[in-house]
Order: C-alpha cells, then structure tokens, then sequence
C-alpha cells in the first residue's frame, strides 16, 4: 500500500503527465498538425519514473521527473510543487536546488519570480538559514506589489523573528495587520509578555509592566500577562492588588483556575488572610468545581479542624465531581485517620487503592494543547508542536481537574 510519500509523489507524477501531454498538444496545434494525425507519445523518462513510483522507490521517480520536466511557462508550476514535496520530505536542500535553478530562468514572469522567492526563504528557513531566508523576505515585501503574496512574506517573516526572539522586530511587522486578522493580537500579546520577563529580569520593572498593560489591551484574555501583573504587585508588596488581578482570570479563561491557585494563595497567605482565601475558593469553587480547588479546601480544613473534617468536606464535593486527583487526596486523607485513630499500620484494601492512584496519576497528562492534541506536563505558554500560543490549558475532567 501506498504511503504519504509516494501517494504525494503520484500526484505531482500525474501533474506532469498532464503538463507534458498539454505542452505537446500546444506544440501540435503551433504546427497546424491536422486532428487525425498521431499523437506523440510522452516521453520515455516519464514512465520510467512511473515504474519506479510503483515499485516504491520516490527518490528515483523524483529525480526522473526533474530530469524529463524541462523548464518553462508551462511545467514552473510543478517544479515548484517537486520543490515543495523535498521539503516537506526533509530535504530542503533539495528544494533550494530545484527553486534556484528556477530563478536562474530569465524568460519567467515577475509574479513566477517572487513565488519562487517565497518558496526559497522556506527552503532556507527549514534548513536553519534564517540571515539568506530574512533577505529574500525583506526583498519581497519592498519590491513585490502582490498583497497576497506580500501578506505570506510578512507571516513567514514573523514566524522566523518569533523563532530568532526577535521580540521587537516581529511587534512592528505583524502590528499594521491586526485590524484585518485580529486573530494576530494573541502571539503579540505573549511577544510582549517575553519582553516583559526580558525587562523584569534586568531590573525595569515600570517598563515590563507597561508592556504587560499592552499585552491585554491587545488581548484583553491574555492570561500569562494578568499573572505576571500579580506577581509584579505581590514584589511591590501590593497583595490586595495582586489578588484583583488574579480575580481577573476566570473571566479571562475559566480553566486556567488551577494554574493561578498558587499564587492566589500565596498573596493571602503573605497578608495574614486565611480566612479570605478560603472564602475565595468558595467562590472559585461555584464556578468551576475543579478538582484543584477540593484540595486547597481541603488543606485548609485539615490544618484548622483536622483530618475528619477534610474527609468530610472533600467526601462530599467529589461526589458531584469525582476526580482521580481527589480520590488520592481522600485516601491520604482516611490513611492519617486511621493512624491517629491507634491504626498501627493502615487498612491493606486503602494502601492497594493508593498504589492504584498513584500508579494513575503517574501517567496521567497534566496540560494538553487545544490545537493540536500536545500532552505535557507543565505549562507551557507556545505550544512546541504547533507552535501556537497560549493553547496550552490544563485538563478538566476525571484524570484532571
């Protein structure tokens, strides 16, 4: 059976098929041949690369495509779909050698020219060039007159600014295109969050803070922002401050409630207020009962009441919402008790339990991208996959929160 590869191949093979038999029927009515004439064939080389496409050998079949495929109005565009397939195979370097002598063709039109260019920075980018793929891009956006074409130059050219850090050169390309894709303002707003941790850690925290503000006007959902706002509060000593900013994030994105916690606690906790933090959770509690939150409550009770009490609280919130975090956080629970009750050792049927739930919670994903599926255990704010930003969430549900 066919794999992605060869099936890819197959159809650029049958898109030259098509190009040769269309440049040989031009070449026939240029020279008047009468209807009833016969037909010349296709050349040799063509099936010998269709013979080795069906004996599963692409390499082959590619380089005999190329070979029979002669440059010109008619066969560029599968010379760029060949490039493109090289790359996409992992071997860019091929690519760059397909779309170079491509360019080195005089008699090409402008428009061809500066696709071609478009498809070399790729080749260049997926090779590590990012200096040669910046040139050509800068090239295109000065000289082309295509917006089309000018819009994916200036995309391919943030994405390789984002991947050099070039936090401040990508701000100024990507900035003139928000009123026409407001889908662009989140990446910026985490651009601005990276300079901001950049000013933060040397020292400039007023101007880490003004790029922070920035971040949310750009994406008023911007939650890393909100937290990096909180945490500068709580550094300033501001802990009722701290806390407004953190009250900001369930409306911002409910399920980041459990990534917050931390620092809500520690900016009540800082200001000798207990009492508020449980209070606050209560509230967080009927807004999302996650798992997370059971367990901050339960802590709580355990230290003021003890454990009979936390058994209880947190007995009856997983009966609502059953959770394997909260199950092992019950068993803990009802093991103490036994051992403050004289147990000397705790009920075996407790400890297979616990074994089970641990073994569980071991292998469980913390954090998933909604995007693209990425599992990963911490947070983080640029998916390493898709590369998307702030996507990455932590999981609700029975094995989360």
């Amino acid at each position: 059976m066919l794999d992605v590869a060869l099936l890819s191949v197959l159809l650029v093979a049958i898109a030259i098929g098509y190009g040769l038999g269309y440049h040989q029927a031009g070449r026939r009515r240029h020279r008047s041949l009468s209807p009833s004439a016969p037909s010349q064939a296709l050349s040799r080389d063509y099936f010998v690369g269709l013979n080795y496409l069906l004996n599963e050998q692409p390499d082959e079949a590619i380089n005999t495509f190329i070979n029979v495929l002669a440059v010109n109005s008619d066969t560029v565009d599968t010379h760029i779909a060949l490039g493109k397939l090289f790359r996409a195979r992992g071997e860019a370097d091929k690519a760059v050698s397909i779309h170079q002598n491509l360019l080195a063709r005089p008699a090409l039109s402008q428009h061809t020219n500066e696709q071609i260019q478009l498809e070399l920075a790729r080749d260049f980018m997926a090779l590590g060039v990012h200096d040669r793929a910046q040139r050509l891009l800068n090239t295109l956006l000065e000289h082309s007159s295509d917006d089309e074409l000018r819009y994916a130059a200036k995309q391919l050219l943030v994405d390789l600014l984002e991947r050099e850090k070039a936090w401040h050169q990508a701000l100024e390309v990507i900035q003139p295109l928000f009123k026409q894709h407001p889908k662009l303002r989140r990446p910026a707003a985490h651009w601005l969050c990276e300079l901001a941790i950049e000013e933060i850690s040397e020292a400039s925290r007023a101007l880490a803070k003004k790029h922070l503000k920035k971040a949310l006007q750009l994406d008023e959902s911007c939650v890393r922002a909100t937290l990096l706002l909180a945490e500068l509060e709580m550094d300033n000593g501001h802990y009722g401050r701290a806390i407004e900013r953190l009250d900001n994030i369930p409306r911002q994105e409910i399920a980041h409630i459990p990534t917050m916690l931390p620092a809500l606690k520690n900016a009540y906790l800082r200001r000798n207020d207990e009492a508020g933090f449980e209070a606050h959770l209560y509230r967080l509690l009927e807004q999302a009962p996650y798992t997370s939150i059971i367990i901050s409550l339960g802590q709580l009770v355990h230290q003021r009441d003890g454990v009979d009490k936390a058994i209880e609280l947190v007995g009856e919130r997983l009966r609502a919402v059953p959770s394997l975090g909260g199950l092992d956080y019950l068993i803990d629970l009802y093991i103490e008790s036994q051992r403050l009750n004289g147990k000397s050792s705790p009920d075996t049927r407790l400890l297979l339990l616990k074994h089970h739930t641990d073994a569980l919670l071991l292998n469980r994903t913390r954090h998933r991208c909604r995007h693209c599926g990425f599992a990963s255990d911490a947070l983080q704010w640029q998916c390493p996959s898709c590369r998307y930003w702030g996507t990455i969430k932590p999981v609700i549900g029975v094995e989360g929160e």
